[in-house]
């Protein structure tokens, strides 16, 4: 984009480890328009603007749309409805009391997709779509190196100053020399202390099973191949690949104390095991699937659910970041949010309350590992309870934090 902007500029790309290996190609593959983690959290936390942001959003996923097309990507981007599945009777109590458009009820979702759990659902159509998202990583990669970017692998970035005009970003091979910076260090520690607290690494899993067969696909239906997810706290979401495989992952949300990001955490077995019991659950009539791939990755997450902007160093870098596992389509807003603030030119994306505040920082150290543990359970509670909201939740809720999906 920042190539596409200014054809003349000189862009150097620098990543950590390859291009699209850690949750920009490990993520469940779900690509929304939504900038503000959905319709609830988007109308809570930002009323007076909601609608100018629904409609950045969906104008932000037509432009990745029309890039995977111009750039010819191979990554499986279509439009696709999305299933929001109740599989308890308080949920179903919840979308009937909803008036929203497209409920179903259980003989109408296990028309579309079968399973003994299904009581009810909701389908959302606009502003979705599903993605393989390795795909499309390495080929926006592919597109860039075409226009003239710059890409260094296995070059992590170890520190940020000023010297003179220029920012100098060090890396074990040497320093680099710019003017301006734009970081996406996303759930990665961060370059700047300003954003230490703001942000904290979740871990999330998934499955994939092995290819379908014509009789398992008939048993399932899922004809119309929609995303699909659960209505509870801690949720799964699921869909179907290219060559009919199942990536079907979740409800865990692992931090690990300190915030620290590991490859060893990358692999669950307890949780692997458990997304295994779950899925069957799910479909009796899939006994046997063998699971062919398991993966985890942290996501970043912040306390309001949705990404957050700004700058420093006297607005030679920029950043965005705390994205909250809807990066797949808010990521490219978060760029064009980038670039815009290094030209120092206000747009109407720089003057949005969502770009120009900040989500209330995580506690320290040990404070913030109670604080999600609590949460944690809490959430697990409330799924128990017909989604009553105990004590702890209702008081996050009341300062204005996220924890609602």
């Amino acid at each position: 984009m920042a190539k596409e902007r200014d054809p003349a500029r000189d862009v150097l790309l620098v990543e950590g480890a390859r291009i699209g290996w850690a949750a920009s190609g490990r993520n469940g593959g779900f690509c929304d328009a939504s900038l503000t983690h959905g319709k609830i959290n988007g109308r809570e936390k930002f009323p007076n603007e909601y609608d100018t942001l629904h409609r950045l959003g969906l104008e932000n996923l037509a432009e990745l749309e029309k890039t995977v097309t111009e750039y010819g990507i191979d990554c499986d981007f279509h439009r696709s409805s999305t299933i929001g599945v109740a599989t308890r009777p308080y949920q179903v109590e919840m979308l009937k009391a909803s008036s929203l458009p497209g409920v179903l009820d259980r003989d109408q979702i296990r028309a579309e997709v079968d399973s003994p759990t299904y009581l009810g659902g909701i389908v959302q159509d606009e502003g979705k779509a599903l993605v393989d998202p390795a795909g499309l990583a390495w080929g926006l990669a592919d597109a860039a190196e075409r226009l003239g970017v710059r890409i260094v692998e296995d070059t992590p970035v170890t520190g940020l100053r000023r010297r003179g005009q220029h920012m100098v970003v060090d890396t074990p091979g040497g320093e680099i020399h710019t003017r301006h910076v734009a970081l996406g260090t996303n759930a990665f520690p961060s370059l700047l202390k300003r954003n230490a607290l703001a942000t904290i690494p979740v871990y999330d899993y998934a499955l994939m099973t092995e290819p379908l067969s014509a009789e398992q696909m008939a048993a399932v239906g899922w004809r119309n191949r929609q995303g699909m997810s659960d209505l509870a706290n801690q949720f799964h979401y699921y869909r179907l690949t290219a060559d009919n495989r199942i990536l079907w992952g979740g409800y865990d949300a692992i931090y690990n104390f300190g915030g620290r990001v590991r490859r060893h955490h990358d692999q669950r077995p307890e949780t692997f095991t458990k997304l295994a019991e779950h899925f069957f659950t799910t479909f009796p009539q899939l006994e046997g699937l063998s699971f062919s791939h398991r993966w985890g990755g942290a996501i970043d997450t912040c306390s309001r659910f949705c990404a957050f902007y700004g700058t420093a160093y006297s607005g030679q870098v920029a950043y965005a970041l705390g994205y909250t596992g809807l990066g797949v389509g808010a990521t490219r807003f978060g760029a064009n949010v980038m670039l815009d603030l290094l030209a120092g030119t206000p747009t109407e994306r720089t003057s949005l309350r969502l770009t120009t505040t900040r989500p209330v920082p995580f506690p320290p150290e040990p404070i913030a590992w109670a604080a999600i543990q609590a949460t944690r359970l809490s959430l697990n509670r409330a799924d128990d309870n017909e989604g009553r909201r105990n004590l702890w939740l209702r008081t996050l809720d009341r300062f204005g934090v996220g924890f609602d999906s």
